[in-house]
């Protein structure tokens, strides 16, 4: 454990944003699954706006550097060419 009082706030304030971090995380873990079941049950409608939301959240995390900006545009472009082949 830290000693200064400073060290004491930052080791409060890293805990607050890991675990905000982690509630994106797994909000986009859990949005890029409902997607990848629209696509196995073929309703590509709803995948194409399951989709979009996805790209958002995508993007909202690279922004705030959740994740990396590469591996935000990897991801992107990996299900918009799944999506593209299963039509």
């Amino acid at each position: 454990m830290p000693r200064r009082k400073t060290s004491i706030q930052t080791t409060r304030a890293d805990k607050r944003k890991h675990y905000r971090n982690l509630k994106v995380k797994q909000q986009l873990k859990k949005t890029m699954k409902h997607f990848q079941e629209l696509l196995a049950a073929k309703s590509f409608d709803e995948a194409k706006k399951v989709l979009v939301n996805v790209f958002s959240q995508l993007d909202k995390a690279a922004k705030k550097q959740i994740i990396h900006s590469g591996t935000a545009n990897r991801k992107k472009s990996r299900l918009a060419k799944k999506l593209s082949k299963s039509k």
